[in-house]
């Protein structure tokens, strides 16, 4: 038979407080890809606006240019009027009805000869020299203030900046949330939730995004049939296992009667092979409902369930050293007496007795851990006696009735539980074996 596959189990924080990779999967779609998506929007009106500036700043530069070519038109026009004070004022008044614009002429000392336009103007836009023969006339100042935006464009533009800002924020948040769903339910389907699904809100109504979600929704309510087929498959199948093994041992005391100690030998050997059988199944059967999350937790107190594993494996209160009396955790009772319960057993089977079953606090966990009377561990077998299937370098083919899944179980149901499983030599000779459970 292969071994039976370990399930990895993945948590959010690592003991050393570091990020586990589903952590950092959240944060870089929580955060980091909708900065990404709403600086490169944002990058992009910036950069828009740098490319309009440009151009408007050229468009300036061109609009200068001409700007001195009409004052050069303007200057010659009123050169020729200049000596006529009516036919000047009437070029001035004709030029700034014209071009709506607001003139005042001024002599070559700068004192004010008129002021034409709709008011006066004080600060010019240009001031044009009048010349004749390189002789300076003197001037006319042109004020266009009133039909430039001046500062009141900047409110309409600074508005229309910050409505774009905020729509990129509200595009990247609406772009990244779907990302966020999907790694949520990934996760949630990955850690044994299978109810988990994705919901389909306004933010995904459109696009790729709902096709996506929906064939995910879709696998996961397969997933969850196929999990659900299996999980009754397998009660009916050990259900179907366990009855004619007991009808078997049942066969076996009714042979012993009468038979010939030579009969009565096999018989017991035969009797043994089905225990190991129904051992296994029942092995098995514990490591499934780990693999289906049929995990049921409720409140059990420590002192109770090593008690309830002493009593099973026909071993003595006063083995028991209860260090966090009234202690409780939340746990799968089955699982967790299994986990204890294996744990003697190991002891029992490999270690030459069992001397002593712990039960203690540390920190947010709490430990049970059994001290056996055997030769200890060799030299890096402390972590292989949780692999499945191993049996020790001290047992070779030694019958000992385990087939090498019962601390491999212990390990799995602690992971299950939030927990480890641990091993080590004591000092003095001897090995110790536990597990932790997370109290809460």
């Amino acid at each position: 038979m292969p071994p039976w596959p370990r399930r990895r189990h993945h948590h959010h924080h690592r003991p050393d407080g570091g990020w586990g990779p589903q952590a950092r999967t959240r944060w870089y779609l929580r955060w980091r890809l909708q900065r990404r998506i709403f600086f490169t929007m944002a990058s992009t009106i910036v950069a828009t606006g740098l490319i309009v500036g440009l151009v408007m700043s050229r468009s300036a530069s061109s609009y200068k240019h001409e700007l001195r070519r009409v004052g050069v038109f303007v200057g010659d026009r009123f050169a020729h009027a200049w000596d006529d004070p009516m036919e000047r004022d009437g070029l001035a008044r004709e030029m700034a009805d014209d071009l709506d614009v607001d003139l005042r002429v001024e002599d070559a000392s700068g004192a004010a000869l008129g002021s034409f336009g709709r008011r006066a103007c004080t600060s010019p836009t240009a001031t044009v020299p009048v010349k004749r023969a390189g002789v300076t006339l003197g001037s006319v100042a042109i004020c266009v203030d009133r039909h430039s935006a001046g500062p009141g464009v900047l409110w309409p533009l600074g508005i229309a900046l910050f409505l774009l800002w905020a729509f990129s924020h509200r595009l990247a948040h609406r772009l990244a949330a779907p990302m966020v769903q999907l790694e949520r339910v990934a996760r949630e389907l990955g850690s044994g939730n299978m109810a988990a699904r994705v919901t389909i809100d306004r933010d995904m109504r459109f696009g790729e995004m709902p096709i996506l979600a929906s064939m995910i929704n879709e696998m996961a309510e397969r997933i969850e049939r196929q999990l659900s087929d299996q999980r009754a498959l397998l009660a009916t199948v050990s259900h179907e296992i366990r009855t004619p093994l007991a009808r078997m041992r049942l066969l076996v005391e009714f042979a012993r009667e009468g038979a010939s100690e030579k009969a009565a030998s096999s018989l017991e050997e035969l009797d043994q092979e089905i225990v190991g059988v129904d051992a296994l199944v029942s092995e098995l059967l514990a490591a499934s409902r780990i693999d289906f999350g049929a995990l049921r937790r409720t409140t059990l107190v420590a002192h109770d369930v090593a008690q309830g594993a002493l009593d099973r494996a026909k071993l003595p209160l006063a083995v028991l050293d209860d260090q966090a009396p009234g202690l409780t955790l939340q746990g799968d009772a089955t699982l967790v007496a299994r986990a204890v319960g294996n744990l003697l057993e190991n002891a029992r089977r490999h270690g030459g007795g069992v001397i002593k079953l712990r039960v203690m606090r540390r920190g947010p966990r709490i430990a049970f851990e059994v001290d056996d009377d055997g030769p200890g561990f060799a030299r890096g077998e402390e972590a292989q006696v949780f692999e499945p299937f191993y049996r020790g370098s001290g047992v070779g083919e030694k019958p000992t009735g385990s087939v090498g899944l019962g601390l491999a179980l212990v390990k799995r149901i602690a992971e299950a539980h939030g927990g480890r499983a641990f091993a080590h030599n004591r000092e003095g000779g001897g090995a110790r074996v536990g597990v932790e459970f997370s109290i809460s």
